[in-house]
């Protein structure tokens, strides 16, 4: 009678785990898609961000106050900062606004060239020359109208007299159809690195177009010399790295003088790489990250191939990397030396956007990684070190506004 008990349990059991193995595939939610992308769930609200100073306590024991430092901006990209602490602003919309003092001038900056808004890009990166003080030189990333249907990535040069921009020409227009988010930074030889958005397709991996890339240009919009494929046929001259799919990050190590990059990955796979010349990053052959719908970028999940770079931090699930900087300053000592990346949102959800610290140890090896600001919801579009040595991050959102983080005491 027990032989058969025990019999009679084993096969409800069996029972039991085939029928929930049979259902299986159908337990999971069905969540409508946009072609091949799941459109993204809207439950969790946007909230205002607070009239009053913030104050929170975070891992390193760096207690730190979060001010509204200004408001009143349409979706922020970019910020830099002129010699008196003067701030210069991009609007995605190809407005360039003026910040003096924490007050937002209202009145646009004029000699702007004329923008295409593109997706997400537009008016985009703001840069001063290094020697800004002898030549009032301000470089400005933006998608140019070719056409009535085309545009392209361009750099425009100009001089800042004070309120406006005059002089101003292209020194740089990339080809028909090359966009997305360009970031652009100085390196130490006085070169200037440009990030190009990678696009469908397999272009990031084509050495004769120029999407996908990192570009290298002479502060004239000319090609250095000893870029890695000068005089190399089928190779563009101004590519500097390939293999990237969209670089939204671009900052120089203050100890070693590298060029660090991030880029967002598809579902996951966000990335900060150290450029070297002429190297490959792998996209879109090999990923960290599964595409939109589910599987893996990387065939078979293989995510190591000879002959590609592997990041020095990566994401997944992604967090929509943005603007980055190193901070070197003595206000927030804990963080000293510590790289801030900015948030747009995190695993694919918004109203998830924060900023992420992560320390790296003397050999620039990842210790760990803290996510902040998580309670105001807003989709952290740059980051910048300022010459009081605070922080200063721009807030992507219709009213946009630039947040300062000092420390609480």
């Amino acid at each position: 009678m027990k032989t058969m008990r025990l019999l009679s349990i084993t096969v409800s059991c069996t029972a039991a785990i085939v029928a929930l193995l049979s259902t299986a595939g159908t337990a999971q939610q069905k969540v409508p898609f946009r072609g091949e992308t799941p459109i993204a769930p809207s439950g969790i609200p946007k909230i205002p961000l607070p009239d009053q100073p913030v104050v929170y306590d975070t891992a390193e024991g760096q207690r730190i106050r979060v001010v509204v430092h200004a408001s009143g901006l349409s979706h922020p990209w970019s910020l830099a900062f002129l010699p008196d602490g003067t701030m210069l602003v991009t609007e995605r919309d190809g407005r360039l606004r003026v910040i003096r003092n924490g007050v937002l001038d209202p009145k646009a900056v004029e000699g702007v060239p004329t923008i295409r808004r593109a997706g997400l890009s537009g008016l985009m990166d703001v840069v001063l020359h290094p020697q800004f003080a002898s030549n009032n030189f301000v470089y400005l990333s933006y998608a140019k109208p070719l056409n009535e249907k085309e545009s392209a990535t361009a750099i425009a040069r100009g001089k800042w007299n004070g309120t406006a921009l005059t002089e101003v020409k292209d020194v740089f227009v990339a080809p028909a159809g090359v966009g997305g988010g360009a970031r652009m930074a100085f390196g130490r030889d006085g070169t200037l690195y440009v990030t190009t958005g990678g696009g469908g397709g397999n272009g990031p991996q084509d050495p004769n177009g120029l999407g996908g890339k990192v570009l290298r240009l002479k502060d004239d919009g000319t090609i250095p010399p000893d870029n890695p494929f000068v005089g190399k046929p089928g190779h563009r001259p101004e590519i500097f790295t390939m293999g990237h799919r969209s670089s939204l990050g671009l900052a120089v190590h203050p100890g070693t003088g590298e060029v660090w990059q991030n880029e967002n990955g598809p579902n996951g796979g966000d990335e900060i790489n150290i450029l070297k010349p002429g190297a490959n990053y792998g996209w879109p052959i090999i990923s960290l990250g599964r595409v939109y719908a589910g599987p893996w970028q990387s065939p078979s999940g293989v995510f190591y191939r000879e002959g590609f770079e592997q990041p020095i931090v990566y994401w997944t699930p992604a967090i929509a990397v943005s603007g980055m900087t190193f901070y070197t300053g003595d206000r927030l000592p804990k963080w000293k030396g510590d790289v801030f990346v900015g948030s747009l949102r995190e695993g694919e959800i918004p109203g998830t956007g924060h900023l992420e610290r992560i320390l790296f140890n003397e050999k620039m090896e990842e210790l760990r990684r803290e996510s902040l600001l998580q309670p105001l919801r807003q989709r952290i579009r740059d980051v910048r070190q300022g010459p009081d040595g605070l922080l200063y991050l721009l807030t992507d959102e219709d009213d946009g506004a630039v947040l300062r983080i000092e420390p609480a005491s």
